[in-house]
């Protein structure tokens, strides 16, 4: 068969979209029915099950760039950055034992909050809230942009009208129901997502001529689990590309997600239970090597079905790596089945869309608004929420379909890039101050500022420092330099500044004990 015969998106493909569309928008409202107000509407009202957060954690870590870039990343011809995603067995312990104990016993209401906290700054916290809301702003505009570009692409349904129909059921349930009802469709998402991607590598595994053995063989004995052996630890350039690096950056990454993106914090804000915080984080980091796991399979499997059948792709997709998974469920899966598989697509990045959404104006109204406008009641607190989440919502709906027009993709992946940099630096400041017990505001901010420049140093002026070391490189200038100014400020002022009991990890444990 040649692929210009190939039957792609069909009426029945289309029908399961759409239905799909409308269910989501369904649980979302059905969730939502009892009315929110306050606290409820940013932490949920304490029924929703650890295992609910749990998977609302895995939906909202995995963008769908995430969705077509792992696949694409194994179909050209390394697991390289799968160690980045095995790295969940440092960022996990990391964050049970030095970071969940803290939140937990603090009851913080959003991650910035744990900032004003431990550095009894107020400034800090609005500083953290400032990066945390323009990063997510330019953040949702591209996953929504880039996965609406390729279904576009695929399935020949206007690129407008999949944001717009994107966007405007996000912002309806965001809108609503508050992060109680994020959370049960994240949750209603997360499992079409995995149960799609693991249907697709058995489909795949089915349609290759040896089947299993043909997969193993290429991770082994073709060598395309990982092309570069040699890098396996490349002792002689430490902060350059290698598996260790891979690995410890990988897990650092995350972990720096885990205890200072408002995005995941939001979730270990909806209950003060230690053991559920633990059992919600495990299970998140389980699912996570699970379904990079099975990504990375289907790209193996992907190159080895279109090695064997030449005839089945198209020219123009062999070397567009990104789009040879979406490609692959668009013409080779049965009528019906794609629909499912494109609906999950779709769904991760409607749920990385709706978290945005909730995360950006919880984080705007306790952190940002509650200084200019204090002594909110909650029933006001809720609805200058829902105008956030509907403002930001069409923000992020226009910005898209500019982008679609816009041949601007590399420049607004440097914005993000300066941004993600930008954030990476701020959650050293949280790891120095549950580390930490006299560190000061003053050298929260000074560390901050260090830390970011010289990222940004390394990353224009030195390339051959590999990305995955910025986590940590940020955390070690930012504790070291925080240390330094404290310890000058001390000096000065001859007063030592110590955190307040139960906000670093060390005060926590002794509470605890």
């Amino acid at each position: 068969m040649d692929y210009t015969q190939l039957q792609g998106f069909t009426w029945l493909d289309n029908t399961i979209l759409v239905v799909y569309m409308l269910a989501v928008l369904a649980a979302g409202l059905y969730f939502s029915k009892k009315e929110m107000q306050g606290k409820e509407f940013f932490k949920g009202d304490g029924s929703v099950p650890w295992w609910v957060t749990c998977v609302s954690i895995f939906a909202t870590l995995l963008s769908p760039i995430s969705f077509l870039a792992l696949a694409g990343n194994s179909y050209a011809g390394s697991w390289m950055l799968w160690f980045a995603q095995i790295g969940m067995i440092i960022a996990i312990p990391l964050t049970i034992k030095f970071f969940l104990p803290v939140y937990a016993k603090l009851g913080i209401d959003t991650a910035y909050h744990y900032l004003e906290l431990r550095y009894g700054s107020r400034a800090l916290r609005v500083l953290g809230a400032l990066m945390f809301v323009i990063f997510q702003l330019g953040r949702m505009s591209i996953v929504m942009y880039l996965p609406c570009l390729a279904l576009a692409y695929l399935t020949d349904i206007s690129v407008d009208v999949l944001i717009i129909a994107m966007g405007v059921i996000a912002i309806i349930y965001s809108y609503t129901g508050g992060l109680k009802a994020v959370l049960w469709t994240d949750f209603i998402q997360g499992v079409i997502l995995i149960g799609g991607i693991t249907l697709t590598l058995f489909y795949l595994i089915y349609s290759l001529d040896g089947g299993v053995s043909d997969v193993t063989r290429s991770l082994t004995t073709d060598g395309r689990f990982l092309m570069d052996s040699e890098k396996w630890f490349d002792w002689s350039n430490m902060l350059g590309t290698s598996v260790l690096l891979t690995l410890i950056g990988g897990g650092f990454t995350t972990f720096c997600s885990y205890v200072s993106s408002q995005d995941v914090v939001q979730r270990f804000t909806t209950t003060t239970d230690v053991k559920k915080l633990n059992k919600m984080t495990i299970g998140n980091g389980v699912l996570s090597i699970f379904a990079a796991s099975v990504f990375y399979l289907v790209g193996t499997c992907l190159y080895l079905f279109y090695t064997q059948n030449p005839e089945l792709i198209a020219p123009d997709i062999v070397d567009r790596r990104d789009l040879v998974f979406a490609y692959f469920m668009t013409y080779q899966l049965p009528m019906g089945v794609t629909g499912i598989l494109l609906a999950a697509l779709y769904a991760a990045a409607q749920s990385t869309l709706s978290t945005g959404i909730n995360s950006v104006a919880t984080s705007w109204v306790l952190d940002i608004q509650s200084l200019i406008t204090p002594d909110m009641d909650h029933k006001r607190q809720t609805k200058i929420a829902q105008y956030v989440s509907l403002g930001i919502g069409i923000f992020a709906i226009v910005v898209a379909m500019w982008l679609a027009r816009s041949d601007v993709k590399s420049a607004y992946e440097l914005f993000n890039s300066f941004l993600g940099l930008a954030l990476g630096a701020l959650a050293g400041i949280f790891v120095m101050g549950a580390f930490t017990r006299h560190t000061t505001a003053a050298g929260a901010f000074i560390g901050f500022v260090v830390s970011m420049l010289a990222v940004l140093y390394c990353k224009y002026c030195i390339p051959s420092i590999n990305f995955w070391a910025y986590a940590i490189i940020t955390i070690i200038i930012t504790t070291l330099v925080g240390l330094l100014v404290s310890w000058v400020q001390k000096a000065a002022t001859g007063r030592e500044f110590t955190a307040p009991e139960g906000s670093t990890f060390w005060t926590a444990r002794v509470k605890e004990q």
